[in-house]
């Protein structure tokens, strides 16, 4: 069966100490967060930087240390189920301004609750939730340092 690998951020923003999160309106409908397939010579962290690049425009990232996670599902391309990893990490965008790439006809920036219901696909919201209680204990943690 054909293999796929791919990586991907959940890239948020902060804006008067509330977090929002970016999601992109792909042209097939769904929403989702930046991913794509990793290209030969390329780290996960080079690919999630391109794709954000690509897909939003946004430049300038920080990860955040400590999160990597990772979804698998199956798809199907001209008939054949695909099987596919996309190891995601959090991303921090230093602005809000998007620029979209031909793949997507919409951006959102979205508080959690907001994102979850916006999100397309389960395995995404389950991403999502990872995230933002990975974003809660490590601020609880800075806070108290």
């Amino acid at each position: 069966m054909p293999f796929e690998k791919s990586a991907g951020a959940i890239v948020f923003w902060r804006k008067k100490g509330e977090i929002y999160y970016l999601l992109l309106h792909y042209e097939m409908g769904h929403w989702e967060f930046a991913k794509g397939n990793i290209e030969k010579g390329e780290t996960l962290e080079d690919t999630v930087k391109r794709e954000v690049k690509e897909e939003s425009g946004i430049e300038n990232i920080k990860f955040v240390d400590g999160f990597k996670e990772h979804i698998k599902y199956f798809y199907k391309l001209k008939g054949k189920n695909i099987f596919k990893i996309v190891t995601f990490f959090l991303t921090e965008a230093k602005s809000p301004k998007v620029k979209l790439s031909w793949e997507h006809k919409g951006f959102k920036w979205l508080p959690y609750q907001k994102a979850i219901e916006q999100l397309t696909f389960k395995n995404s919201k389950e991403i999502l939730k990872k995230a933002n209680e990975f974003l809660i204990k490590h601020e609880n943690i800075k806070k108290t340092r």
